[in-house]
């Protein structure tokens, strides 16, 4: 069975800083694309950062510069650092994993992370 569960999600004044982290089992880590998501209220859900089974990654434009995605294999755990973070970063931020090959895609369930003062 497989599960990602997201963790780090909180309250933050605007300027601050959070690390979220997904925690994945039933998977083979290492060769899942790992990419964060967040839906605002009222808002699509859109990709914030990936990252790729060799560590390649990307970035909407708007987290560019303050958000760094990284991931530990040996963990089976992906991060997102989140600095300078501004009240428009208020989301539920979901952890996603893709395997294209396999046909493969999963979610957890997603964190809450307000920014406000």
């Amino acid at each position: 069975q497989v599960q990602l569960v997201e963790s780090g999600g909180g309250l933050v004044q605007p300027g601050g800083s959070l690390r979220l982290s997904c925690a994945a089992s039933g998977i083979i880590f290492s060769i899942y694309t790992m990419g964060w998501y967040r839906q605002a209220p009222g808002k699509q859900r859109e990709l914030v950062a990936g990252i790729t089974i060799d560590g390649r990654t990307n970035y909407v434009d708007s987290v560019k510069g303050r958000f760094t995605i990284s991931r530990d294999n040996a963990k089976n755990t992906v991060y997102l650092q989140m600095n300078s973070l501004k009240p428009e970063d208020t989301a539920v931020y979901y952890c996603n994993a893709r395997q294209i090959e396999l046909r493969q895609d999963h979610w957890g369930r997603g964190t809450q992370v307000t920014v406000s003062s």
